[in-house]
């Protein structure tokens, strides 16, 4: 079974740094140097779609060093990883509210977006300031006003319509979504796309997921028996399950 898109909530950078007794900031080098491996790691395995759980809304709240410490990984990140994202025609996508970020980090992001938005054949997106609950907000605050503008009619809104506010309405739902570090929560990620993607969590905490550990979670993904709410007949078709 083919995974297209695959979603990270890539957690544990703190504990593995406090495990081994370094501060957290330590956590947070290696969780991204990590990103680099499990990003060759996904599009060898075919995938097209691979998204990133980096920073949330509620991430603003931490403390203001390791806020700025994260803002200053993150652009090292797009400086180090530029050359290879050319290199790999891998695309770079930021979904989450922008307009949050220091204006210097902004920029940078949107010049890497911009010059990477060619590519079509692998993509990473990286949720930055990113919370599934202000996403569908946002959604329903932009339609409302197509509502009041006369654009759109209240009855003329359905999924579709919905989803074309979302922050990237052109991509597809994540097939999976992996969680590292063993927590059993979702966390404000994807809320919508969401809906039938496969889980899988780990206690492997971020910065040691590796290409074994993705090929494990793909081969957990690979035995699931995805059904998107019908039932399947003996010659395994899906059919409705509404009655």
């Amino acid at each position: 079974m083919d995974v297209r898109h695959i979603a990270i909530i890539m957690d544990g950078n703190g504990r593995w740094a406090q495990a081994k007794g370094l501060p957290r900031v330590k956590g947070h080098e290696a969780g991204a140097q990590n990103v680099r491996r499990i990003m060759k790691a996904a599009k060898q395995a075919g995938v097209k779609f691979l998204t990133l759980y980096a920073f949330s809304v509620e991430n603003w709240n931490r403390p203001k060093l390791e806020v700025e410490a994260l803002m200053r990984l993150l652009k090292h990140f797009l400086s180090e990883y530029e050359n290879e994202f050319h290199e790999s025609k891998i695309r770079l996508r930021i979904m989450g509210r922008k307009s949050d970020l220091p204006e210097k980090i902004l920029k940078e992001v949107e010049r890497v977006e911009e010059a990477t938005a060619a590519y079509s054949d692998y993509t990473l997106i990286i949720a930055l300031s990113y919370g599934g609950r202000v996403e569908l907000v946002n959604a329903a605050k932009k339609l409302a006003e197509r509502v009041e503008s006369g654009e759109l009619k209240s009855s003329e809104i359905d999924e579709s319509t919905f989803v074309s506010e979302l922050y990237l309405p052109d991509v597809p739902d994540p097939d999976l979504i992996i969680r590292t570090s063993g927590e059993f929560r979702v966390s404000n990620f994807l809320l919508w796309q969401c809906a039938y993607s496969e889980f899988y969590i780990t206690p492997i905490c971020w910065p040691d997921f590796d290409e074994n550990e993705l090929e494990k979670a793909l081969e957990s993904f690979a035995s699931r028996d995805r059904r998107f709410g019908g039932l399947k007949n003996i010659r395994g078709s899906v059919t409705s399950d509404k009655k």
